[in-house]
């Protein structure tokens, strides 16, 4: 018997930590790791001693014989991976850093955000003897996106929370809620009170395809769509028209997948998840019976993950549906899968696809199709949205190896009366600091924020997750991400290069607690945690969101 993972999967590499014989991998020292959409254990080496199991925060690791017909893809995907890269166990384990065992005492660093990659750094820090760390967020709830980007139907990656609610304990920590950056405090007085400052902030916006009729009524980004069925505070008061039997996804990554399955899953099933109550109410009086999902490029280059295509393939009254000559193997992708230095995962995508576009529809109500080889050139409509004229794409090969979708001269139009664009994710500009609005990034260099003209370091700042390296990966990719950034800042204070706070750290706890009273710390958090799951239980659910401050902050003050 063998350990396998399966979807819910953080990619947070604790399980890579515990293994005794090195059988899982990529590991963060493996260049694949950045990208990979999950990890996988080798068959073939595992002694199933079940400790990556009993790590795991988010309960994806099962043996193989507990698999049901639903996970047996997942039995294939963990062994192929390493048919295609064997690889040796046993291997020593990496040599402690030297500035990992220093004394920081005294050392104090301020955390802006708090989703995943603020809370890993957050806990690399507060590893570390003697650091303190202070963490802040506009918000009164953290977890950033494990709280407001994963979809409500997949409880399962949301459990990562766990591992975050151990700073609670921590006298070393401090969670300030409430508290806006350039508004109650900026950005000069953290520095002038902390050695450092990290900005683990995300990506909050998007990115446009500026195509005519992009901004028509009817027509909107994925994020507020995903944001407010997870009852995000900005965007609790949205309305979405879902009177239309046709609704049109631009892009195919997981945030399209999700915003898909989503609108075709049936409210009932919604309603013993934790998605917004407003959402549900709308949901259940949908008219939506078919998604079309459009990807540019070849199903090769699909920006989805494979666990996510197969929990469409299980979506209760839904037809998948694609193309069989969207997902031929031409010449150009048969190159691609046959190349040495192919992910495992690419071609496990494209022999999903083919499976389901050889297998026949069984007349369901609802239906979900997956396009390739097709880009929007107009969302057309005379007040609001009623198509989408789209042009079919054929694939050509850059010199440096790249694949890109050029148009042909073939097009068509798909009726919508409701268009979501999901073309990615796109971070904003902090106040006092440099951006680079191209990338949607704060520019650094390893996680050191640098000037964009001179590219040296500005002294103390840092950067980590999506706003260090654009909107990529999966939640766990951002412990790798927070280590590096963290090593750095350890590295740079051992060295002296760090500016010493002017100011001690009570200065600062007055300082917030003047300029916003209503701040919310652990303790405050907790209850409204615990009143969102007492509300959840008497419907039979994980937990019913509070989708506004002030009822918040009524939980808050009357505990």
């Amino acid at each position: 018997m063998a350990f396998v993972i399966l979807q819910a999967c953080c990619n947070d590499a604790s399980c890579v930590a515990v293994c005794p014989v090195d059988c899982i991998h990529p590991t963060p020292e493996e260049a694949p790791f950045m990208r990979t959409e999950m990890l996988h254990i080798d068959p073939q080496a595992c002694i199933d001693c079940g400790a990556c199991a009993e790590e795991c925060p988010v309960d994806a690791i099962r043996p193989d014989d507990e698999l049901d017909e639903r996970d047996e893809p997942y039995r294939s995907l963990n062994s192929e991976y390493f048919d295609l890269r064997p690889m040796s166990s046993g291997t020593l384990a990496p040599v402690t850093p030297p500035w990992r065992k220093a004394d920081y005492s005294g050392m104090r660093v301020a955390i802006v955000g708090s989703g995943p990659a603020a809370f890993y750094a957050a806990l690399e820090i507060v590893s570390m003897r003697g650091a303190r760390v202070e963490m802040f967020d506009r918000l009164l709830t953290p977890y950033g996106l494990v709280r407001f980007g994963v979809a409500p139907d997949h409880p399962g990656t949301k459990a990562v929370t766990v591992v975050f609610e151990s700073l609670a304990k921590k006298s070393s920590f401090n969670l300030n809620l409430g508290v806006e950056i350039g508004t109650h405090i900026t950005h000069e007085e953290l520095v002038e009170r902390h050695h450092a400052v990290i900005y683990a902030v995300g990506a909050s916006s998007d990115r446009r395809l500026g195509i005519p009729g992009e901004d028509l009524a009817g027509s909107h980004t994925a994020t507020e769509f995903v944001a407010w069925y997870n009852g995000h505070p900005d965007y609790a008061d949205r309305t979405f028209d879902l009177s239309s039997d046709h609704v049109v996804v631009i892009g195919n990554g997981n945030v399209a997948l999700d915003v898909a399955r989503i609108l075709l899953t049936d409210p009932e099933d919604l309603d013993h998840t934790d998605i917004a109550d407003h959402a549900l109410d709308a949901l259940r009086t949908s008219n939506v019976r078919e998604v079309v999902v459009l990807g540019r490029r070849g199903v090769a280059q699909a920006g989805y993950t494979n666990p996510e295509m197969l929990a469409l393939r299980d979506l209760p009254d839904v037809d998948l549906i694609i193309d069989s000559d969207e997902v031929a193997t031409d010449e150009l992708t048969q190159a691609i899968l046959d190349a040495d230095d192919t992910e495992p995962s690419v071609r496990s995508k494209v022999m999903f696809a083919q499976e389901v576009a050889a297998g026949n529809p069984t007349g369901n109500k609802k239906r979900l199709v997956l396009r390739y080889l097709v880009s929007p050139t107009e969302i057309v409509g005379t007040d609001r949205v009623e198509s989408v004229r789209v042009t079919r794409n054929r694939l050509e090969q850059e010199s440096d190896g790249a694949v890109m979708a050029v148009a042909t001269d073939q097009t068509e139009t798909l009726e919508a009366g409701l268009v979501l664009r999901a073309v990615g994710y796109h971070g904003v500009a902090m106040p006092d600091l440099p951006f680079d609005n191209a990338r949607g990034v704060i520019p650094n260099v390893g996680g050191r924020v640098v000037d964009p003209a001179s590219r040296e370091p500005l002294p103390g700042v840092y950067v980590t997750g999506w706003i260090k390296r654009g909107p990529s990966g999966v939640i766990g990719t951002n412990k790798k991400c927070a280590i590096d950034t963290v090593d750095l800042l350890l590295q740079d204070y051992l060295a002296g290069s760090l500016p010493v706070p002017g100011h001690d750290a009570e200065s600062l706890t007055a300082l917030v607690a003047e300029r916003q009273p209503d701040i919310v710390n652990f303790k405050g958090w907790t209850a409204i945690d615990k009143a969102e799951k007492a509300a959840g239980r008497a419907r039979k659910r994980p937990r019913v969101k509070f989708v506004d401050t002030a009822s918040m902050l009524n939980v808050v003050r009357t505990t």
